[in-house]
Formats: C-alpha cells, sequence, structure tokens
C-alpha cells in the first residue's frame, strides 16, 4: 500500500484474487484456514488490506487483529469511523467462532452488538482487538470482541451471535 500527504493526500492498495481463497472455505477447518492466511499460503481477504488490518493471531476459539489508526479511516468529527471500528470486532468476533468449525461447516452473522466506549484517532498507537468464543452450539455461537489501546484501555466492545451452516463442498 503506498499513502500521501502532501499536499493532497491519496492512497493506493492491491489484493490477491478473493476466489481462490474462497476455493478452500469449506474443504479445511477454520483454524486451519486462517492459519494457512497468516503464513501467507492463501491470500487474506480484501477487506484487511481495504482498511488496513494487520497482524492477526488464530487460536482456537480465540482471534486477534491489529491495525494502526490513519487518517483514511477519520470520519468528518476528526475521529475514526465507527464502520471501521465495527469492522475490526466483526473481523475478531466471527474469525474466532470460525476457529472453532470442522471442514464443511460455515458460518455467517446473525448480528453485531457495538459498544463504542472512546474516540480513537492517530495518537491512539496501535489498536489490537481480540475476539473469543463464548458459546457454540450446533446451530449458533456468540462469540465476544474487545478493542483496546497501546495503553491497554477498552475502545470498544460488541459481542456477536453467528449462525452455523453446512457448506455445499464440491468433490
Amino acid at each position: 500500500m503506498t499513502q500521501t500527504q502532501e499536499p493532497a493526500r491519496s492512497r493506493t492498495f492491491s489484493w490477491s484474487d478473493p476466489v481462490a481463497s474462497a476455493a478452500h472455505i469449506g474443504r479445511r477447518g477454520g483454524l486451519e484456514l486462517l492459519r494457512a492466511m497468516i503464513a501467507g499460503e492463501l491470500a487474506t481477504p480484501p477487506v484487511m488490506h481495504l482498511i488496513d488490518m494487520a497482524r492477526m493471531e488464530a487460536d482456537e476459539g480465540r482471534v486477534a487483529v491489529e491495525l494502526v489508526p490513519q487518517e483514511f479511516h477519520y470520519n468528518p468529527l476528526g475521529t475514526v469511523h465507527g464502520g471501521v471500528i465495527s469492522t475490526l470486532l466483526d473481523t475478531a468476533a466471527g474469525c474466532a467462532v470460525h476457529t472453532t468449525l470442522p471442514a464443511g461447516v460455515g458460518y455467517t452473522s446473525l448480528d453485531l452488538n457495538v459498544k463504542f466506549l472512546r474516540p480513537v484517532t492517530v495518537a491512539s498507537g496501535t489498536l489490537r482487538c481480540e475476539g473469543t468464543v463464548l458459546q457454540r452450539g450446533r446451530r449458533t455461537a456468540l462469540a465476544e470482541a474487545r478493542l483496546t489501546d497501546t495503553q491497554g484501555r477498552l475502545i470498544a466492545h460488541a459481542t456477536s451471535s453467528c449462525l452455523l451452516l453446512a457448506l455445499d463442498t464440491p468433490a
């Protein structure tokens, strides 16, 4: 990704074809799939490049992602847009659920309930978002995500319900 600041600001970025990585969904367990993305064996989703998400960690039932706030994340008030924060929370919570799923099982978010607690600016430093699974059944899962700044202060919190579903995988 490249970014310029003077005089006019601009930003460009690139991504890989998402269909290539999507072909592995349903054929690998969720944790295996995410670890392959982290290792660079599979391309990360374009949204990670769009908002400049970085450094993902994944374990069974837990995912962490990081983001360094930039000007291009700002809303008209001069703080990071709530949609960017919500995207981080949704990613961490949903991917935490994904880590618990075997091959052939997928998920989709049913809801995301977000509480914004502090404003975020470039001065906030690296943000860390950790998602954990609170409960997983046969048809639904409940996860939470916590977003903190470099001082460990809670910036935002979310809960997410996910619907678990069987995936059609070609033979």
